[in-house]
C-alpha cells in the first residue's frame, strides 16, 4: 500500500476555484491508478474522479463532469483535483485514494487511501 496526504481543502465561496493535492509517500505512487473521492455529512462516501497510472485515461463522476479535473505528476508523486464553479452540494470531506487496479469508482475498489481534506463551499 501507498500512503496519500492530502491538502488544499478550505472555505470559499459558490462559484469559486481550488485545487486539492494528494501527496504519495513514495516514487512508486507511479504505479498506481488513482482517484478523488468525497463524503458529505451523513452521506456514503462517493465516488468524484479517476486517473490511470500514466495520467493518459481520466473518468469522472456526472455531477462534477466539466468543472472538476484530475491530473497527476508522477515526479513529485502528487494528483491533484481542479475543482471549478464550486456549488454548496460540493462541500465534503475529499479523499484521494490509490490502487493497482483501473477504472474503479467503488469504495471497495480502491485499496489506499488518505485522511482527507474538508471542503466548504458557502455564502
Amino acid at each position: 500500500q501507498v500512503q496519500l496526504v492530502e491538502s488544499g481543502g478550505g472555505l470559499v465561496q459558490p462559484g469559486d476555484s481550488l485545487r486539492l493535492s494528494c501527496a504519495a509517500s513514495d516514487r512508486t505512487s507511479g504505479t498506481y491508478h488513482m482517484g478523488w473521492f468525497r463524503q458529505a455529512p451523513g452521506k456514503e462516501r462517493e465516488f468524484v474522479a479517476g486517473i490511470s497510472r500514466a495520467g493518459g485515461s481520466t473518468y469522472y463522476a456526472e455531477s462534477v463532469k466539466g468543472r472538476f479535473t484530475i491530473s497527476r505528476d508522477n515526479g513529485r508523486n502528487t494528483v491533484y483535483l481542479q475543482m471549478n464553479s464550486l456549488k454548496a452540494e460540493d462541500t465534503a470531506v475529499y479523499y484521494c485514494a490509490a490502487d493497482r487496479r483501473f477504472g474503479g469508482t467503488k469504495y471497495a475498489d480502491f485499496g489506499s487511501w488518505g485522511q482527507g481534506t474538508q471542503v466548504t463551499v458557502s455564502s
